[in-house]
């Protein structure tokens, strides 16, 4: 039992038998005791004022009191409204014997229901690259945590196979590619797809500037002005200006700057072919969909290969070819529900204003779906494969805040009761120190390149300090490689998902500080002392009775937190938790080990402990880093 716990219990039993009235599980406010202050768990006394009516101290004098006569409090200190308790080394280490005697320590057995969760979910356009990183370790690592938590897990994944921008990349392979395949390039086929999809915008972009060349010839207004962006800009910058008004003729250029725009971005040869394709696919034309087909194929043979290095993989696959369609069979449903309604378009809206939002399209005048009637239509199908599903967790980019809000609310509205445990795990996006990135100007970060480049960074870092010294090439190249997936794993994943973040390859890869590596570390340096006790033919175990150190029962706690702390993070979804807490594990070991002699205790007893508390150390680190899909070394 958790402390926290043990005393909530007894202390509702004391303040009923003080103050005849049970209190509230909310008025029970338990928290570690600042280091500053003696005692091991606070007690807030402010809340129970309402119960004892009386003055602070007071309260927290007769609760003190009457919690010291159990045999697990051993002294008690009062702070103004707080009471500070300290637990008697018994409590702890029988705890800790418990916990050392539990090969599967941190792991909960009882079965809370199946939850999907969705993550990834890539264009196959393009191959993955950093943004798509923090979102695949996100998932990953949540999946993982639940699973421990005692969710049975379903990792899925929508893949966006179809579309105007999986036409591009056909398009510019049929005009350039000149029949070459992943074979004859040498190259992933993700990453000969997204050569592709550059391609086209690099002559698209070339076309429309032909247009607006030509346009500009014809336009008096804007006198043969070779620089339309430019000059855009400076009439946008004039017309925001508060000392300054765009004159009639200024007015009537940006109009016509718009006009011829808008004019070369739908009028672009190469587009028009792209969108000519897409009818075909979508009239299912033979040679459109054998083209799909192949270049699909090798887009999955390269995410294929990528997710096997992330140690990644998924138990269902849906594809938006396959979904597209799905949500128009609901359509109806809702007109018939007066959920829905028309325009005279003949588009298909529903009108959230009274929950705060807008309008929102459902489906084209056309009869042409859009992400939302896709989306709707694939959550119903999840719940008709998996009836039993408890929750379903979508993993996608805080971009998306108001489509998952609009989508849950609709489906809420068409009568799904199982729309209100739904959940958008929401993170923020990830950049690197010289900003922002885009997959069709070919700026985007290949999450490949950037896997290699910090495994070849901790191979660096680990060759000069010594780390390879005894293992073969074998060897240092596994070593490097879980060193250097674990450094970008941990980086992306320490930081509180709904914060944007930085990515800094040669920071992740440190050998000190709240970095993988540094913990990885210590976890090899702890199974080279264990690998020396087993040598030694030392006992490793816990004895109720030696005497505590502080330095011991910092670890000790540190160690006994751990199932909050994976429940904490489960219930939150942020892998974030568990990073920091491993890393403030580490931190306490360390910190035990510099200061208490392990070998050289001064009896048996002692010595034994000590390695069982490296041991069951080691194992909440590996564990721990489970859950964060890293894997930690057994020497370095």
């Amino acid at each position: 039992m958790q402390i926290d716990q043990f005393l909530k219990a007894h202390t509702a039993t004391a303040i009923q038998e003080l103050y005849g009235q049970q209190p509230a599980e909310q008025q029970l406010q338990f928290q570690p005791t600042r280091k500053e202050f003696t005692g091991d768990i606070t007690l807030n006394v402010f809340p129970l004022l309402k119960i004892s009516r009386q003055k602070p101290e007071e309260t927290a004098q007769q609760i003190g009191e009457a919690l010291l006569k159990l045999e697990e409090v051993h002294a008690y200190e009062i702070i103004k409204g707080f009471l500070n308790i300290q637990i008697g080394n018994r409590f702890w280490l029988n705890q800790l014997c418990t916990a050392f005697s539990n090969e599967e320590y941190g792991t909960e057995k009882t079965d809370r229901g199946l939850v999907m969760v969705e993550f990834s979910s890539p264009n196959t356009n393009k191959p993955l690259h950093l943004g798509h990183l923090r979102n695949i370790f996100l998932g990953d690592s949540v999946s993982r945590i639940l699973d421990k938590s005692g969710n049975q897990v379903v990792r899925t994944q929508i893949i966006n196979d179809r579309g105007i921008h999986i036409c591009k990349s056909m398009v510019a392979w049929l005009k350039f590619g000149k029949g070459e395949t992943p074979e004859t390039s040498g190259m992933k086929g993700d990453h000969l797809a997204g050569k592709y999809y550059v391609a086209f915008d690099k002559h698209y972009k070339k076309e429309m500037a032909t247009l607006i060349s030509e346009k500009l010839e014809e336009s008096e207004l804007l006198k043969n002005d070779e620089d339309i962006l430019q000059l855009e800009k400076d009439l946008l910058r004039k017309g925001k200006s508060k000392d300054q008004e765009l004159t009639d003729l200024e007015k009537q250029q940006i109009q016509e700057i718009k006009g011829i725009k808008s004019f070369a971005e739908k009028e672009a040869p190469i587009l028009k072919e792209a969108q000519s394709m897409l009818l075909k696919w979508e009239s299912k034309d033979s040679e459109t969909i054998a083209l799909w087909q192949k270049m699909n194929t090798w887009v999955y043979d390269g995410f294929s290969s990528t997710y096997t290095k992330m140690g990644v993989d998924f138990d269902v696959l849906y594809y938006e070819s396959d979904t597209y369609l799905l949500g128009k069979q609901v359509v109806q449903e809702g007109l018939d529900k007066g959920v829905f309604f028309k325009k005279e378009d003949g588009s298909v809206w529903i009108d959230l204003s009274d929950d705060g939002l807008d309008e929102k399209l459902i489906l084209r005048a056309d009869g042409t779906a859009v992400y939302m009637t896709q989306d709707i239509g694939t959550a119903i199908e999840r719940y008709k494969n998996y009836p039993d599903v408890k929750q379903m967790i979508y993993t996608v980019g805080n971009e998306q805040n108001y489509h998952f809000k609009v989508l849950f609310l609709i489906l809420d509205k068409l009568g799904y009761a199982w729309a209100k445990s739904c959940y958008h795990l929401s993170y923020g996006m990830v950049e690197l120190p010289e900003g922002k990135m885009k997959s069709r100007e070919g700026t985007v970060v290949d999450a490949d390149d950037l896997m290699q480049e910090v495994i070849d960074a901790a191979a660096h870092e680990t060759n000069e300090r010594g780390g390879f010294e005894g293992l073969s090439e074998e060897e240092k190249s596994q070593l490097s490689e879980m060193l250097g997936l674990g450094a970008l794993k941990y980086y992306l994943l320490k930081v509180d998902p709904k914060k944007s973040m930085q990515f800094n390859p040669k920071e992740s890869v440190d050998l000190t500080g709240n970095t993988a590596p540094f913990i990885q570390y210590t976890h090899a340096r702890i199974k080279a002392l264990l690998r020396k006790a087993e040598q030694d033919k030392l006992h490793v175990g816990v004895d109720s009775s030696v005497e505590l150190q502080a330095k011991e029962k910092d670890v000790v706690k540190a160690v006994l937190a751990f199932p909050q702390i994976v429940n904490d993070a489960a219930g939150a979804y942020t892998p974030a938790m568990v990073a920091n807490y491993t890393y403030d594990l580490v931190k306490t070991y360390n910190s035990f080990y510099q200061s208490v002699p392990i070998f050289r205790a001064d009896n048996e007893k002692d010595i034994s402990f000590r390695l069982a508390l490296s041991n069951i150390t080691a194992r909440v680190v590996k564990s721990a880093f489970e859950m964060l899909g890293i894997h930690v070394p057994e020497r370095m």
